[in-house]
């Protein structure tokens, strides 16, 4: 009886274990703040949307830059501003990719 109760306490320890890990890798991806400066239209390569789920406390723009992100307040007009940007070039690539064929 004694066996069965360490192997349930044991079980029940690595469910809570891995439990803390997936929550703490998922609210790694998400922003916790947003980033105050305006960024240049010709830093951001692209950006996703953030929405407030189970783990991401707040909506976000997460624009990707060289080797970084940033995250910004989506109702912000720069922040309007630079998706624009990016959606233009976006595409305006794949018009000129499209003539190609």
């Amino acid at each position: 009886m004694e066996n069965r109760k360490a192997c349930l306490f044991a079980a029940l320890c690595s469910l809570l274990i891995v439990a803390s890990f997936i929550d703490s890798s998922e609210s790694a991806s998400c922003c916790m703040k947003y980033f105050k400066r305006k960024l240049p239209c010709k830093a951001v390569k692209g950006y996703n949307i953030q929405t407030i789920n189970g783990s991401c406390d707040i909506n976000a723009i997460i624009f990707h830059l060289n080797g970084r992100f940033v995250c910004a307040d989506p109702l912000k007009v720069w922040t309007k501003r630079a998706r624009k940007c990016v959606d233009e070039r976006r595409r305006k690539v794949e018009r000129i990719l499209g003539e190609r064929d």
